[in-house]
Parts: C-alpha cells; structure tokens; sequence
C-alpha cells in the first residue's frame, strides 16, 4: 500500500489523499469521520472498506431511482434465471438515433468465428458517438448493478454488433471465465444486449442458458439442455450474469440485426477493454458522472484506481 508523503499536503491534495492512498496523514475511518469527511484515525482494517475520500465522495447513481420494488423483481428474475429482459426502455426515437450514429462506424468484420466473420463490431464506441451513453448508464440497469456489485463497479466493455445475414450461431460461453475463480460462485460481471433491431428466432437474437449461471465449472452445455432465444422488440434489453451460458444465434434472415452490448464488472476486477488507456479525457468529461465512475475514475476502498496518490477524477482538472 502506499504511504503518504512525509511534506505537508495542500488542502486539496490532504481531501483526496484519503480517498487515494494516504491513509498515515489524511485517512477517515467510518467511526472517525462526521458527515462533513472529517478525516481522523484508521483504528481497524474494517474502516479501510469504506469511503475515505474528503473531496471527491461516491456520489448515488441513477439506479436509486428506480422503485426498489421494480427492482426486487428485476433481480428475483435474474437469481432464478440468471438473465431478465427488459422490454421497452427506448422508444423509436431513440434506437434510430443510436442507428444512425453507429452504421457509419460498421466497417469491421469478425477476426475469428467466435467474432463471427458475418458480424460487424464497432469498439471503444464512448469515443466516437454520444448515441450509446443513455444504454450505458440506464438506470433500470444501474439499479441491478448496484444490487449485484460492490460501489464503482466498472464499465468492461461496450461494443456495437451487427449480425448480418448468413451468420452461425456463437459459441455458447459465460462472459466471466477469463476469471480464474471456481464455480458455482457469484457472478463477478453482467451484461447487457439491447435490441436496436427486433430480436427474433429467425434473425440471431441472444441464446441464453437459463439457470446455467449456477453449474460448476465442469458442467458444460449438452443438446437437452432448455435454450430460449432473448426474443424482444426493439429499444428492449436483455441483462444476465456473467456466469451465464449464452452466445448469439444465426441469422437465417434477410436482414441484418443491430444491437448494442454493455458489460460490467467488478470494481477489483480488471476490465476487458482498458477504457483509462481508450478514452480520451475529454470523453471523460463529457459523459456521464455514473459513466465517468464505471470508466475507472473511482476509488475502490481504500486505494484502488489510485493515480499518483490522488484521486482519479483530479486528472479531470489539468488540460488534456
């Protein structure tokens, strides 16, 4: 663990050291701290768990506003299931919006058959279109997370995926076994596939295991286990644990299906894109406060994700 600096702190560095990394000179405990982040005195490494950041405090997420019995029911789903799917979120409007910002930005195929050489993705899409933040940060969808992960759990990627006429079915996989941790096991990581286009059997609609987030790890998908295809009309989500057997179904259709995916993980846990390193900072600043937390400018108790010592979000303040 770092140590703070022996030299007296500045007042803004002495409210982030606690937050960031500078427990010996400006760290609060839960029992220490008042209500304005007072600092004081880490006495047990319980209090090394919680928020010790004076000035740059975990804010509530969108999520709390959703009705926590809505949510209730969303998760009851997703414990028995492991997957739910949430029709409606974005209206016409909006799904032709984010349409019309990605099918420009189409102009990658699949490198391999699990990417699928009849499927087009777009990455690191923060950067170049504002058409998917509202997906990113839905709060039916924070407000799951927030049920199922630790305060400023991360952003692990965010993809565009096009699947276009002719396309195999995916490989079925759990989106969280690059995590060497056994299983059966809490999911370490979610997901979300939204329906720009209609989700249909015929046209590679999101195949899903249900009740596979509980097998073990030397259970694997057999012929007679039950598939249902995450069949749902557009501006419609599908959201499942990571430890879910899932992949995208073949497109016997004519046309090609539009989605977007967004997944989430852990604070602890290292993300599959390096979104600190792809997204430029006047990205950062643009998007979202719960965006800008699930990008990795957050502390994860008490010192993870530090920079410097400091809080992340203080690289916000310099020029890019």
């Amino acid at each position: 663990m770092p140590l703070a600096p022996n030299e007296p702190l500045d007042d803004d560095a002495r409210a982030d050291a606690a937050g960031a990394g500078g427990a010996a000179v400006a760290a609060g405990s839960a029992g220490a701290a008042s209500a304005a982040g007072a600092v004081g005195t880490i006495a047990s490494v319980d209090a090394l768990a919680t928020d010790l950041a004076r000035r740059h405090r975990t804010t509530e997420g969108g999520g709390s506003a959703v009705d926590p019995a809505v949510v209730d029911a969303d998760l009851a789903a997703v414990e028995r299931d492991g997957y739910v799917v949430l029709e409606g979120l974005l209206d016409a409007a909006a799904c032709e919006d984010v349409r019309a910002a990605v099918t420009p930005l189409l102009d990658r195929r699949g490198r391999n058959t699990f990417e699928g050489h009849r499927t087009q993705r777009v990455y690191s899409v923060l950067n170049k279109t504002r058409a998917c933040d509202r997906l990113v940060d839905h709060p039916r969808v924070l407000a799951l997370l927030d049920r199922l992960f630790l305060p400023n759990y991360l952003l692990s990627q965010l993809q565009v995926i096009d699947i276009n006429p002719g396309e195999d079915a995916q490989l079925l996989h759990p989106d969280d076994l690059m995590y060497p941790v056994p299983r059966p096991r809490p999911p370490l990581g979610a997901a979300t596939v939204w329906s720009i286009d209609a989700f249909t059997e015929e046209n590679g609609a999101t195949v899903v295991l249900p009740g596979s987030h509980r097998w073990g790890d030397d259970r694997r998908p057999a012929e007679d286990d039950p598939r249902v295809a995450a069949v749902m009309p557009p501006g419609s989500c599908v959201f499942f644990v990571g430890t879910l057997w899932h992949g995208g179904g073949a497109n016997r259709s004519a046309r090609s299906r539009l989605a977007v995916t967004a997944q989430y993980c852990q604070p602890w846990l290292r993300p599959q894109e390096s979104f600190t390193l792809s997204t430029g900072r006047e990205t950062v600043r643009a998007v979202s406060e719960d965006i800008r937390r699930m990008l990795g400018y957050s502390i994860h108790p008490p010192f993870m994700g530090m920079v410097d010592g400091m809080h992340p979000v203080r690289l916000l303040d310099a020029p890019s």
